[in-house]
């Protein structure tokens, strides 16, 4: 009885204009002023500006270039978070302004200082594990290895020394084939030699009658040292490419391919018209190095932003023209090996779609950092860091990657027919690569219920190369399959397949495996009487031919690509 119902129409005219102005001043009430996100200044050389300059907030993808009068803006950057600004433009070191600066920030000066032009021959490499020395003059396990183990990762170091590369002056079959003897020393009878009325001396094959040891370079060339250590023993032979034994060199030389001479790498001498490296100029005769004068350092590697320190970014360090010296090599007008240029001939090199040598052999391993935390290194993005690792052809996993074998049995009337199909579907060059020592061997077994091997009646079978003897030893001549292999033969003493490729030698064959190729082979047995067949294919890579590895004692297990086994019903 007390109640009255709500009009909205009864309030009064200014109530209403009230309301109104309320609604627009909460409606367009005025933003709070944006916040600064940005910084600028310039990049100066001698108060020169430098232009083109990379001008980057460390350990991040956020960078921008210098205009022609050397000033640069690095916008949208997170208000009140200070960064750290680095610069870098060729033929220079790169540069820190090692201040934080606050968006908002300008007038910012970076100074870039050139680098050595020349390279100092008279520069005693660095070792790369642990060394008395001060700043970056220490071994690089200082900065570089985590062998404390008080971080959850490996360092570059670590990973370079389980590394074939790190290995390359001790390497018991290298050294082996240089000298001439086995792994117990034994030496082989020096090489005998006849004369020819029109030719004059030509080396003779081995004596069966003495005890053979194998090949050896200085068995054939007793009074020269070659150039074998301008790829095994580097740091020892940029001086000297044709002078150096590589037996016995010693201390960093020792090393092998060492840190600090990848990183005084400063460019690749190739042949542009065909993108290889000249005949005869293996290893240290294609490099180009920056080795620094007294006084200062030098290292050249695949980030634009190290620093502070005597660094530079250098392109050359991430792609496959870098692995070029080392990995194509011309003896006596034959090309022995090619890995690069087997790399180059392939989709692979495709700028755009392909795949460079370090993206397979120095993969990433999720790790943050490349120094040690304590050293000063910095967290950075892991897709950014490769792993120093470097797998290679005694890595298990990378080699049962490196293929696909596909295999089909089928009935035909008393037969079986067994189809094998092999495609290179993952690797940049032919499978395999490098030493024509290294060669695949494909096996195909058909057996009865009684485990019984059933009689092959048409497919190829493996050559002498596949060893003689019993088969439980390894020794798989005359067995249902085939070998993938680049076979050379001596042109004087025509032993064949050879590895002393130091002698003038010829291609014989060569069914290896090219990017992306595929083999295909088939192999016809007899059909069991009763029951069933179980057949079993398997790919074997072996890292030298049989014959060899027992005259050098080399304990060198195979490595099984791939198998299948299947069973055939009647």
């Amino acid at each position: 009885m007390f109640g009255h119902t709500f009009d909205a129409t009864r309030r009064s005219p200014l109530v209403w204009l009230l309301l109104c102005l309320c609604l627009v001043a909460c409606q367009y009430q005025p933003s709070p002023p944006s916040l600064p996100d940005t910084v600028s200044g310039i990049v100066l050389n001698d108060g020169d500006p430098v232009v083109g300059a990379v001008v980057r907030v460390q350990t991040t993808a956020k960078a921008t270039l210098t205009d022609e009068a050397g000033r640069f803006t690095l916008t949208d950057l997170t208000p009140h978070e200070p960064v750290v600004l680095t610069a870098w433009a060729k033929g220079y070191y790169i540069t820190s302004g090692k201040d934080e600066y606050l968006p908002g920030t300008s007038g910012i000066q970076l100074h870039l200082h050139a680098h050595p032009d020349k390279d100092n021959d008279e520069y005693a490499w660095l070792p790369s594990q642990y060394h008395a020395g001060q700043g970056e003059n220490q071994g690089c396990a200082e900065c570089h290895s985590n062998s404390a183990a008080d971080v959850p990762f490996t360092l570059p170091v670590d990973e370079w020394l389980l590394d074939a590369h790190a290995q390359t002056a001790a390497n018991p079959r290298f050294l082996t084939m240089y000298q001439g003897t086995d792994v117990f020393s034994h030496q082989s009878p020096s090489t005998r030699y006849g004369t020819n009325r029109d030719y004059g001396r030509f080396p003779l094959r081995p004596d069966p009658a003495q005890p053979y040891y194998g090949p050896g370079y200085k068995l054939d060339f007793p009074d020269t040292n070659g150039n074998c250590a301008a790829c095994h023993t580097p740091a020892a032979s940029v001086k000297a490419p044709y002078g150096v034994n590589p037996t016995t060199v010693t201390g960093v030389a020792a090393e092998g391919i060492s840190c600090d001479f990848c990183h005084k790498v400063w460019d690749v001498r190739l042949d542009s018209a065909t993108g290889l490296p000249y005949p005869n100029m293996p290893g240290v005769l294609s490099f180009e190095f920056r080795r620094p004068p007294e006084g200062h350092q030098f290292f050249a590697g695949p980030f634009d932003d190290v620093a502070p320190g005597e660094d530079t970014y250098s392109p050359l360090q991430q792609q496959s023209q870098f692995c070029a010296p080392c990995h194509f090599g011309v003896f006596w007008d034959t090309v022995v090996y090619n890995s690069f240029g087997e790399w180059l001939d392939s989709p692979y090199s495709d700028p755009e779609s392909g795949q460079t040598c370090q993206d397979c052999h120095m993969p990433r391993l999720g790790v943050t950092h490349f120094a040690h935390p304590n050293q000063g290194g910095l967290t950075r993005n892991p897709d950014t860091i490769f792993g120093h690792r470097m797998p290679g052809a005694m890595d298990e996993e990378l080699l049962q990657n490196a293929v696909i074998m596909t295999t089909t049995a089928w009935l035909v009337k008393d037969t079986i027919v067994v189809q094998v199909n092999i495609t290179n579907h993952n690797t940049g060059h032919h499978v395999p690569t490098d030493s024509p020592l290294r060669h695949l061997i494909l096996l195909v077994q058909a057996a009865d219920e009684q485990g019984q091997n059933l009689r092959l009646l048409h497919g190829s079978t493996v050559p002498d190369w596949g060893g003689k003897g019993d088969p439980a030893e390894g020794n798989y001549a005359g067995l249902p399959g085939k070998i993938f292999a680049k076979i050379l033969e001596e042109l004087w003493t025509e032993v064949s397949p050879t590895g002393a490729y130091w002698n003038p030698t010829q291609l014989i064959s060569d069914n290896r495996l090219a990017a992306f190729a595929t083999d295909i082979s088939t192999y016809t047995f007899a059909r069991p009487e009763a029951g069933s067949a179980v057949v079993e294919v398997r790919l074997i890579f072996r890292r030298a031919f049989k014959e060899l590895m027992e005259q050098k004692g080399w304990d060198v297990p195979d490595i099984v690509m791939e198998a299948e086994t299947m069973v055939i019903e009647p």
